[in-house]
């Protein structure tokens, strides 16, 4: 065996084929975490127009009301703001259109098959860039009660509480 084939047998270096993946987080929805139980979550791909690409770059997105649904066996995502990139002078689409998601056919219908379960919905959690591909991050949701949310808040109360006191502990 050569010298070349034992080095790289022991996993100490990455071969020539393989890429290191750079993940760029654009814009996370805090709202939807607050509102809704994730249950499951999909990565799609978004298919973008011209300059929408430099907007998400530029980190010009709203997650106001957004939310995904599957129509005609195709994944839309609905009411996500990207703003107008500023310096673009041809193909200026509606920053509120709907936008399709990439995913497989097998992924579309089990997508399908969750949200016809009553009370669930598709929401989307955070856009970021995989390499130079957008991606949004869908969560299967469950809507919660007022009661829900109060126990996540105290929970959350709790939980800053003890870290406090660890805190003083250690001086």
């Amino acid at each position: 065996m050569s010298a070349s084939a034992s080095a790289n047998k022991g996993g100490s270096q990455p071969s020539a084929t393989e890429k290191k993946v750079f993940l760029k987080t654009i814009a996370i929805n805090r709202r939807a975490r607050h509102d809704y139980h994730v249950e499951d979550t999909v990565e799609a791909g978004l298919a973008l127009h011209g300059s929408e690409v430099k907007s998400l770059r530029t980190q010009q997105v709203d997650f106001a009301d957004s939310y995904a649904r599957v129509e005609n066996g195709e994944c839309w995502l609905m009411g996500l703001q990207i703003s107008t990139y500023r310096k673009s002078h041809v193909q200026l689409p509606d920053p509120v259109r709907r936008r399709r998601l990439l995913l497989k056919k097998r992924e579309i219908e089990k997508l399908r098959q969750e949200t016809d379960m009553a009370g669930r919905t598709l929401i989307p959690l955070e856009i970021y860039f995989r390499g130079s591909w957008a991606k949004v991050r869908l969560g299967i949701c469950k809507g919660k009660t007022k009661a829900d949310k109060r126990h996540t808040l105290r929970e959350k109360e709790v939980r800053r509480e003890i870290d406090r006191t660890m805190k003083d502990r250690r001086r």
